[in-house]
């Protein structure tokens, strides 16, 4: 009994981290509720002994399930129900991380949300993880099915304007 606690405790850990990466996909804080619980349900569902990152293991799962939301939103023309118009307000009971809370707060902004609706589902999960979350394009080329250079060019599909791709140069700023 002890292995179901422990796997509680460890996805508890990461519970923030992945409803931020879900909700900054989705633009919808109750679709995000929904990808972070199928991802506990899918996790329920495996051998954890062969999981080396379990961290690691979460967010690909979060991320492809957040990637087949939003294309099933597209196909059938969906917008979310809740789309927040101004900064969203989670609140936790026992246990919550009030600085984590802030910082989700104050780096997803209404006008983030609306330049990420005008990315593909694939586009948008590059943009997620790498620019926001700053994970490496070999990871996200897995988790998007395609080469770590074909990630790397769906960031920049939309990017030309983009702050922090280094590639290109000098960063431009505004003052």
């Amino acid at each position: 009994m002890a292995q179901p606690n422990w796997l509680t405790e460890r996805f508890e850990e990461n519970r923030p981290r992945l409803r931020g990466v879900a909700y900054r996909m989705l633009g919808s804080l109750s679709e995000a509720e929904d990808a972070v619980q199928e991802a506990w349900l899918r996790l329920n569902r495996i051998d954890t002994a062969t999981v080396d990152n379990l961290g690691g293991w979460l967010t690909t799962v979060v991320s492809r399930v957040c990637l087949d939301m939003l294309r099933s939103r597209k196909s059938r023309r969906e917008e979310p129900i809740d789309v927040q118009v101004t900064e969203p307000r989670i609140t936790h009971g026992e246990g919550a991380d009030p600085e984590g809370e802030a910082l989700l707060a104050d780096s997803v902004g209404v006008a983030l949300l609306v330049v990420l609706d005008t990315l593909t589902p694939a586009e948008r999960l590059v943009f997620v993880l790498h620019d926001l979350f700053g994970m490496p394009f070999d990871e996200i080329g897995s988790i998007v099915g395609r080469s770590p250079a074909a990630a790397k060019q769906l960031a920049r599909l939309r990017g030309a304007g983009r702050v922090g791709d280094s590639s290109r140069g000098a960063r431009h700023t505004c003052k």
